[in-house]
């Protein structure tokens, strides 16, 4: 080759590993969005759902929750009719402000409760009693449920023969939410026989209507 030989450029474009790059313009992605009038849109859709499910998802709660607290008193009282039965001796249940020893007198039973061997038949633990042993504890409810007892009833004491001798005329304890609901009041009746039933506002049970 000529030295002096003019050099001559060529116009094609600069190859990269054999291919030439594309002449097309590349253009930024287009970001897309939503107009004010679809926010308000999707606003006013969410809060009318919000409206139709509040009051299905506080009825859930609040009867799941009602029903766990009466349960709760029934599955103790329960426990405790079988307990006296299998030991042989008295088995009592009652308010308990402290979980350790018997709110003497206090018939709200949210205060929370306890289940415990009761050797001298006192039905309280600071009655004189020697030798209880304290079996279940239920701690106070947290919310403002009320758990009251008619006829003054703050302990309960189940016989051998699973009886309840201190309450010959029967009791019902009555479950209100506050403010007060119909369709959320539960109660508990106990017989004498130790029978027990767990009631809806309006029914009755051995001659208690639960209001």
């Amino acid at each position: 080759m000529d030295a002096n030989a003019p050099v001559r450029i060529s116009s094609r474009p600069f190859a990269l590993n054999g291919r030439v790059p594309s002449s097309r313009t590349i253009y930024p992605r287009e970001v897309s969005g939503i107009t004010l009038l679809e926010l308000m849109f999707t606003l006013a859709v969410i809060v009318v759902l919000l409206a139709v499910v509040d009051p299905s998802y506080q009825y859930i709660t609040n009867s799941n929750r009602v029903a766990s607290e009466v349960n709760g008193l029934l599955g103790d009282l329960q426990f405790a009719r079988t307990e006296a039965i299998k030991e042989g001796q008295t088995i009592s249940i009652c308010v308990s402000t402290d979980g350790s020893g018997c709110s003497s007198g206090n018939t709200n039973w949210h205060k929370g409760w306890i289940v415990f061997s009761d050797p001298s038949n006192l039905g309280d633990t600071a009655s004189g009693g020697t030798g209880y042993t304290v079996l279940r504890v239920q701690r106070p409810f947290t919310g403002t449920d009320t758990f009251t007892a008619s006829n003054s009833v703050s302990a309960v004491s189940f016989s051998r023969e699973g009886f309840a001798p201190g309450i010959a005329t029967g009791t019902l304890f009555t479950l209100h939410t506050a403010p007060s609901n119909s369709k959320w009041t539960r109660c508990l009746s106990l017989t004498l026989a130790g029978l027990m039933t767990s009631l809806t506002y309006g029914n009755a049970a051995d001659g208690a209507t639960c209001t």
